[in-house]
């Protein structure tokens, strides 16, 4: 199993580390050394800036997550990382959670799963 996060997509809600039972996430502040170390596409790679889309949705949003939060603090903030992807066992529980719809998962026979965002 693959899996990488787009970063730039990621609102550090933090879902997928809450929900996902055999710790393929893990919450890194944005300024890690460590936050690009994930199977992501060098497009999807943190470079220090937020898609427009997934910002415009979420800046505003008052749900007590600390969307778009260069640290993570207090249970959300920072961005995830896809530490563990090959003990993923695709209960694709991350994928319904995930609010910035920034999650790919890639199975052992080359299925390709996006998050969607309930």
């Amino acid at each position: 199993m693959q899996v990488y996060v787009e970063k730039p997509k990621c609102t550090g809600c933090s879902h997928c580390f809450d929900v996902c039972p055999v710790a393929v996430f893990e919450m890194k502040d944005r300024e890690a050394p460590d936050v690009n170390n994930d199977t992501a596409p060098d497009e999807w790679k943190w470079k220090g800036s937020h898609t427009p889309e997934v910002t415009a949705k979420w800046a505003n949003v008052q749900d007590g997550h600390k969307h778009f939060a260069e640290k993570h603090e207090g249970g959300s903030g920072g961005i995830s990382v896809a530490v563990n992807g090959a003990s993923c066992i695709l209960c694709q529980a991350c994928l319904v959670e995930c609010e910035g719809e920034c999650i790919v998962i890639t199975d052992d026979t080359n299925n390709v799963y996006h998050s969607i965002y309930k």
